[in-house]
C-alpha cells in the first residue's frame, strides 16, 4: 500500500481537545452568569412554571397513596379522640349536673336564711357576650379590645370574666368596640378574699405573664400556696364569688414587715376568645351614709319648713335674753 494512501490523524483515544482547566473555568463562568441573569432578569421563570405545571399532574398522582395513608390514618385516630372526648364529656355532663342540683339547692337554702335574718338578696347582674378582636396596640400595657361597644348598652368599669375566671374590666368604650384592661396590667387591682380563710385582700397586677401579686399583707398572714381567690365584691365593680387567681409563692422575708405573695392568674387571655361583659355591682349597692348625707345637705330646703326653723329660732333668741335683746 502507498504511503501516501495511509491516514494520519490520530484515533480518537489520542486527540486532545481544550484542557480540563479550561473547561472548568468555561462552565463555571456560564453557571455564575447564568444564575446572575436569572436572577435579574427572569430569564428561566418561564421555563420553571412550565416545566411546574407539566409535572403537577405526576406529582399528584405519585402523592396519592401517601396522602390517602395519611388521611386513614387521621380518621381512625380522630375517630378514637372523638370516642374519648364523647366519654369525658358525658362524664363531665354528669357531674355538672349533680353540681347544678346542688347549686339549685343551696340557692334556695340560701335564699330562706337570708329572709329568716332579713338580709339584703344577693345581687344578680345582667351580662352581654362578647369576642375578643385583638391586643391593644400599646406594648407597655396588657389591654385587649372587644368586639361591643355603646351601641350594645356597654358602660365603663364592666367586669369581663371568661369560663375560668376574671379577665379584666372595660376602660374605654367606643360605639362598635371596647377596650378591656386585664387584671395583669402593672395598674389594675382587685379586691378579693381568701377562700379558705376568708381574709380580705387586694390583688395587683404585675408585667409578667399571667401575673400578680397580693400585696400588703402581713408577714405571718394565714396563706399558703394553692389558696384560691376570688372577689369579695366591695369594690362596687365586681361581683362576689368570680375566681380570680391562686397563690403560687409566699415568701416571707424578716426584713419586711409585708409577705411577697406570688398569685398566677385563673383566666389566660392568650387562650380565650369569647368573653361575657357584667354589669357593675355599683347600682346595685346601697348609698353610703357620706353620700347620703352630702345628698340631703345639697338638696333644696321648703321655703316653709325655713319660715317655721327661722321663728322658732328667733323665739329661743328671745328666751335666752332675758333682756329681748342680742344675747
Amino acid at each position: 500500500m502507498p504511503l501516501a494512501t495511509l491516514d494520519r490523524t490520530p484515533p480518537p483515544f489520542f486527540k486532545q481537545g481544550p484542557s480540563a482547566f479550561t473547561r472548568l473555568m468555561f462552565f463555571s463562568a456560564l453557571a455564575v452568569f447564568l444564575m446572575v441573569a436569572d436572577s435579574r432578569w427572569k430569564m428561566t421563570q418561564p421555563v420553571r412554571a412550565l416545566v411546574a405545571t407539566v409535572l403537577h399532574p405526576v406529582q399528584e398522582v405519585l402523592m396519592a397513596p401517601s396522602r390517602w395513608w395519611d388521611s386513614a390514618g387521621h380518621y381512625v385516630s380522630g375517630l378514637d379522640e372523638a370516642r374519648r372526648r364523647e366519654l369525658a364529656a358525658q362524664r363531665l355532663v354528669a357531674k355538672q349536673a349533680e353540681r347544678v342540683m346542688r347549686a339549685d339547692q343551696l340557692e334556695r337554702e340560701n335564699a330562706r336564711l337570708r329572709g329568716l335574718l332579713g338580709l339584703r338578696p344577693r345581687i344578680d347582674v345582667s351580662s352581654i357576650a362578647a369576642e375578643i378582636l385583638y391586643d391593644a396596640p400599646d406594648p407597655f400595657t396588657r389591654k385587649v379590645v372587644i368586639d361591643r361597644g355603646s351601641a350594645n348598652l356597654v358602660v365603663l368599669g364592666s367586669p369581663v370574666i371568661d369560663e375560668t375566671g376574671v379577665l379584666g374590666q372595660v376602660t374605654r368604650v367606643y360605639p362598635l368596640t371596647s377596650e378591656v384592661t386585664l387584671v395583669t396590667d402593672k395598674d389594675a387591682a382587685v379586691p378579693v378574699v381568701n377562700v379558705r380563710t376568708q381574709q380580705r385582700g387586694v390583688a395587683y397586677g404585675t408585667p409578667h405573664a399571667h401575673g400578680m401579686e397580693l400585696r400588703f399583707m402581713a408577714g405571718n398572714a394565714d396563706v399558703q400556696v394553692g389558696d384560691v381567690l376570688q372577689t369579695s365584691g366591695l369594690d362596687g365593680v365586681y361581683p362576689a364569688g368570680l375566681p380570680v387567681a391562686k397563690v403560687m409563692q409566699v415568701d416571707r422575708r424578716a426584713d419586711s414587715a409585708f409577705a411577697r405573695i406570688s398569685l398566677q392568674t385563673l383566666a389566660s387571655p392568650d387562650s380565650t376568645r369569647h368573653v361575657l361583659l357584667l354589669e357593675p355591682t355599683a347600682g346595685k349597692l346601697p348609698e353610703r351614709p357620706a353620700d347620703a348625707a352630702s345628698a340631703s345637705a345639697s338638696a333644696p330646703e321648703n321655703p316653709g319648713r325655713k319660715g317655721k326653723a327661722s321663728a322658732h329660732h328667733g323665739s329661743a333668741k328671745s328666751q335666752a335674753s332675758p333682756t329681748g335683746g342680742k344675747p
